[in-house]
C-alpha cells in the first residue's frame, strides 16, 4: 500500500507528553522511549561538541609528537579519537540521560525525530 492510499484513521495520533510527566514516568517505566540509532550518534555529537573537543586534544597531542614527545603525543591522539568514538558509541543512552533532565534537549530530540516516547 502507497503512503498516499493509507486513510486518516490507520494513522495514530503521537501523543504529545509533557516533559515533567516524562521525567517523572520514565524512571517508573511509564513510557516506552524509541531512540533511532543514527540520527541520535549525530545529535549527541553535535549536543555535547563531540568533534570540536576531540580536535582539541588531538591537536596538542600530534603538535607533541612532533615536538620530541611521540608517546605523549599518541596518547593524546588515542585519547581524542577514543572519546569521539566512545561519545556515538554510547549515543541512545547519553540522548535517553540528557532528555531526562533538560526540557530543551526533550523537546528538541521529539521535533527531530530522534526520540519518540509512547506509553505501553
Amino acid at each position: 500500500m502507497r503512503p498516499a492510499q493509507i486513510a486518516a484513521s490507520d494513522v495514530e495520533a503521537v501523543e504529545d507528553i509533557p516533559f515533567e510527566a516524562f521525567r517523572a514516568g520514565l524512571p517508573a517505566g511509564r513510557f516506552r522511549v524509541i531512540v533511532n540509532p543514527d540520527l541520535a550518534r549525530r545529535y549527541v555529537a553535535h549536543r555535547t561538541h563531540a568533534t570540536p573537543l576531540a580536535l582539541a586534544i588531538v591537536g596538542p597531542g600530534i603538535a607533541c609528537a612532533l615536538a620530541g614527545w611521540p608517546w605523549v603525543g599518541v596518547a593524546l591522539v588515542g585519547a581524542g579519537i577514543g572519546l569521539r568514538r566512545a561519545i556515538t558509541w554510547q549515543a541512545p543512552k547519553i540522548l535517553l540521560h540528557l532528555a531526562s533532565r533538560q526540557s530543551a534537549t526533550y523537546d528538541e530530540a521529539r521535533s527531530l525525530g530522534v526520540m519518540e516516547v509512547q506509553r505501553p
